[in-house]
């Protein structure tokens, strides 16, 4: 048999695709991402946010005591290879709505596994004025956010110097599989792995895993108040990105599933966000992307029920900064070292699907 250009051929280059090429690069294997910049990027709109505790009930996020400090480690050493900024560690602060839900809350923070995500210092309410904070609030601790874009176009720019990223729109048709290889323009590849996102919905190998995709869309402001080191969360994200800008987000729906801005949505954004500002503020921009979330809210990885050389990694709904460095490395190793994946991640959960 002749012998293979690359061991992989990556589709696809958010942050599933990029998590994936660099737990490869670090193992030593040789790959080329498929990537196309003209096309829309749920990676590029999001926030990056990452949270430990989340929802109304101020639950810990699943896997939280892996999967985040695997993920600073992450950024952090790509910080250092790429030379970029790319980790933000901020407190995130939850303003309380009425002192009901003060003393729900203050009484789940006595849960040992909750506690640890709670800062211990006095309420930081009182540093931030332009904020509707007439009850206190909670700080949680451990959180923060990721520049994607900045980490996307950076590790982009790196791979491309090592001839490892081709810019390209990718045709199904355009690709050839056998029992010993993939071929693609030219070039022999030991398997595919497809990161596509959304896109996945039109992936002919794929289709039938159970994506549950939602649009969502975030606003850009600039604010009259100089800003703290803090996010906000009360049934919005208030991110501060400059001493005077924010991003605000974020809304969830179904219909229409475009990339386009829609006026109502920034209408429910800008309705929260009054409630939660004291502050005036200038609307200066507003973005939308596709989630591509799944019915049982977990990622979808793992090798194809027929096809050994044809591999997934998607399905990361809101929580991908996170999720996607975890389980890039549990998704590489189970590739190269046949380790067992999660059988909460592994597509072999749905695969009577493929098979009915």
């Amino acid at each position: 048999m002749q012998q293979l250009d690359y061991d992989y051929l990556i589709i696809g280059q958010g942050i599933a695709g990029t998590s994936v090429a660099w737990h490869l690069h670090d193992s030593g294997k040789s790959f080329r991402i498929v990537g196309d910049s003209s096309m829309p990027s749920s990676s590029h709109v999001a926030a990056g946010i990452f949270n430990p505790l989340t929802g109304k009930k101020l639950v810990k996020t699943w896997m939280a005591d892996d999967l985040f400090p695997y993920a600073r480690t992450f950024y952090g050493n790509l910080e250092e290879k790429l030379g970029r900024k790319l980790m933000h560690l901020l407190p995130i602060y939850r303003p309380f709505r009425s002192i009901e839900e003060q003393n729900t809350y203050l009484a789940q923070t006595a849960d040992p596994g909750i506690s640890r995500y709670i800062a211990t210092t006095p309420d930081p309410g009182t540093e931030m004025p332009y904020l509707n904070a007439d009850f206190g609030g909670l700080e949680v601790v451990q959180s923060g956010w990721i520049d994607l874009p900045a980490l996307l176009d950076a590790s982009r720019a790196y791979f491309q110097e090592r001839n490892l990223y081709v810019e390209a729109t990718f045709r199904a048709a355009d690709l050839l599989r056998t029992e010993e290889e993939v071929v693609w323009q030219g070039k022999r590849f030991g398997a595919v792995i497809f990161c596509q996102g959304f896109f996945a919905l039109e992936n002919s190998w794929f289709n039938w895993l159970p994506f549950t995709p939602v649009k969502g869309q975030i606003l850009e402001i600039a604010t009259d108040a100089r800003l703290k080191p803090y996010i906000i969360n009360q049934g919005i994200f208030a991110l501060p990105v400059a001493e005077n800008r924010m991003k605000v987000g974020a809304t969830y729906s179904w219909d229409p599933l475009d990339w386009e801005v829609a006026g109502g949505a920034t209408q429910e954004l800008e309705s929260k966000l009054q409630g939660l500002l004291s502050t005036g503020y200038t609307l200066t921009g507003a973005r939308a992307g596709i989630r591509p979330s799944v019915r049982d809210r977990r990622p979808l990885i793992g090798i194809h029920p027929e096809f050994s050389n044809v591999s997934i990694f998607n399905g990361l709904g809101t929580k991908g900064v996170t999720l996607a460095p975890f389980f890039a490395k549990e998704f590489c190793n189970h590739l190269i070292y046949g380790k067992e994946l999660n059988p909460l991640v592994n597509i072999k959960r749905y695969f009577s699907l493929y098979f009915r």
